[in-house]
């Protein structure tokens, strides 16, 4: 089997090879970052957009970009079982994940749909556990209990000017559950197809799938505020292209618990970033609440000691 190394050149005669492991946590971080600054983006956008025509612009300009990368890169599309499994999560979470999300942030603030949506990754952690046998070693489970710890702490103590309904909050769960039944198919096609084809296949899908909304994203385009019209096409450059594939870089190295851990500090960073640019003050106790969050995912992404004894332990080939 092939391996992806980058090496650099400290000085004449000496190459360190770089094992591509080393660039996972890199790439989810990125896709965190980019993430947390969906639902702030969603938020302010969508007083000029409706829900489907918010869809449908970010997938439009997400799929053109991912469309040049895959060209550049010219990698068989996938087919039979794995184009289904690409098909699959294109549409449950590029399209319906996505409009439930716009929908939801009508009538929740960008901390509280972060939180909600959140519950996917202990979702994700439990039926990849049991279904791709990823376990639960102990560093992920205390993990995910602390930053669900800390996911309550944010609920129960609110977020000052935050708006919320029983609507909101059922959408919000609706999201979360499209979110994890994504990250589940998903897992299942990086098994046979990479990371830039799987996801520009997946945006495609999900473009089509908000074709629907075409007309009325049209319409609304010619009224919307040049800001919103950027905020659109942010979400499709950066949310939706870059930290797609970084998200499926990382996902592909690494086991679908861990990586869904990573996610539950993108409220904390929602929740902050809505603060500093909507106006949208977090609490004491959202505050406390992320930091726990953070301190979860930290402890989550350790490895047990054994694990990596195995792995200072194995041969480079």
């Amino acid at each position: 089997m092939s391996e992806f190394r980058l090496s650099v050149t400290p000085h004449r005669g000496h190459r360190r090879a770089v094992p591509p492991r080393n660039l996972a946590p890199a790439a989810a971080l990125v896709t965190v970052l980019l993430w947390a600054s969906a639902f702030v983006v969603i938020r302010a956008a969508g007083d000029a957009f409706s829900p489907g025509s918010l869809a449908f612009l970010r997938l439009l300009v997400g799929t053109a970009a991912l469309g040049l990368l895959a060209v550049r890169y010219r990698r068989p599309v996938p087919r039979g079982r794995a184009l289904g499994y690409v098909l699959g999560y294109g549409v449950l979470w590029f399209a319906a994940y996505t409009v439930v999300l716009n929908w939801a942030e009508r009538h929740l603030d960008a901390g509280t749909a972060a939180l909600l949506v959140n519950i996917a990754p202990i979702l994700v952690a439990v039926v990849a556990g049991v279904v791709f046998g990823d376990g639960f070693p102990r560093p992920l489970v205390l993990g995910l209990v602390v930053a669900f710890a800390g996911v309550v702490v944010i609920a129960v103590g609110g977020d000052d000017g935050g708006v919320a309904d029983s609507l909101g909050i059922v959408l919000g769960v609706v999201t979360a559950v499209l979110y994890s039944a994504g990250v589940l198919l998903q897992k299942v096609a990086l098994r046979t197809v990479d990371a830039v084809t799987a996801t520009w296949v997946a945006c495609a899908a999900g473009l089509v799938a908000t074709v629907p909304f075409a007309p009325q994203a049209v319409g609304e385009i010619a009224d919307a505020p040049a800001g919103a019209v950027v905020g659109a096409v942010f979400l499709g450059l950066g949310p939706t292209a870059v930290a797609f594939t970084t998200w499926a870089y990382a996902l592909a190295r690494t086991d679908a618990g861990r990586m869904a851990a990573t996610t539950l500090c993108v409220p904390a960073i929602a929740v902050l970033l809505s603060w500093v640019t909507l106006g949208e003050v977090p609490t004491v106790w959202g505050l406390l609440g992320g930091v726990l969050a953070l301190a979860g995912v930290a402890i989550s992404r350790r490895r047990p000691r054994v694990a990596r004894l195995e792995t200072e332990l194995q041969p480079v080939r």
